[in-house]
């Protein structure tokens, strides 16, 4: 494929890593390992990786939390795992501690970001090709700004839009056309990047938007996904194949 005139892009697991998090969930939870009896970390990491899941599958409860600190949402998911494995047998597990747990969790997690490997020199190599980019976030504009700020990536878009600066974010429409009113160009003549199946590829695609799924883990589509992109790529320099 060639290179098309301009690429909308998404930041998290799209350009910054922050690690699997169910990874790191047990890591946090092997610390604490003793408080979670009878169940073993590994057991505990599964209980609140699905409470995560389940807390962010709906989109409008994470329109809602994505405006406040991450931290505060955290705290409430941990709170409702460590109810759940309370109530079976684990009975160390207070709200207290929940909320000691998120913490914890939240730096660690917080401390594996980083850019994916080749990700800044994907982004130099397009713009050299004379490709218009924008930055196409939702989120904070403290949080978003700050990661914007820590990888030096600001430079590199011509247009950076991020949720909280705008009142609006992915998937409504207007943040696509806002995007590519930006830059000026049409949806015919534009690609969008992300890990998200419907922020960045089934709302993109219904206006005519190219849309790239970043597979970052690179364990394909889900089996239950009703989306289907129209490129799938497990790692950003392969937009340059």
């Amino acid at each position: 494929m060639a290179l098309p005139r301009a690429i909308l892009f998404d930041l998290d697991e799209t350009i910054l890593s922050f690690g699997r998090r169910e990874l790191l969930l047990e890591e946090v939870a092997e610390r604490h390992a003793a408080m979670f009896a009878p169940f073993t970390p590994r057991e505990a990491a599964d209980r609140l990786e699905e409470a995560f899941r389940d807390f962010w599958s709906d989109g409008e409860r994470h329109r809602i939390w994505r405006q406040r600190p991450l931290v505060e949402a955290r705290r409430f998911i941990a709170e409702q795992a460590f109810a759940d494995l309370a109530g079976r047998g684990a009975a160390a597990l207070t709200v207290e501690r929940a909320h000691a747990f998120a913490d914890a969790f939240h730096e660690h997690r917080e401390a594996q970001m980083r850019c994916f490997p080749g990700a800044i020199e994907t982004l130099d190599a397009i713009a050299e090709a004379g490709v218009l980019m924008a930055l196409v976030t939702n989120g904070t504009s403290e949080v978003q700004r700050d990661k914007i700020r820590r990888f030096d990536l600001a430079r590199r878009f011509q247009h950076i839009q991020i949720e909280g600066e705008h009142g609006f974010g992915k998937p409504e429409e207007r943040a696509y056309r806002h995007a590519l009113g930006a830059l000026g160009v049409g949806a015919a003549e534009t690609w969008m990047v992300g890990d998200n199946l419907e922020w960045e590829v089934a709302a993109p695609q219904r206006l005519g938007i190219f849309s790239i799924w970043h597979d970052h883990r690179g364990e394909g589509l889900p089996k239950d996904a009703h989306v289907t992109p129209d490129h799938i790529i497990t790692r950003l320099d392969q937009l340059l194949d």
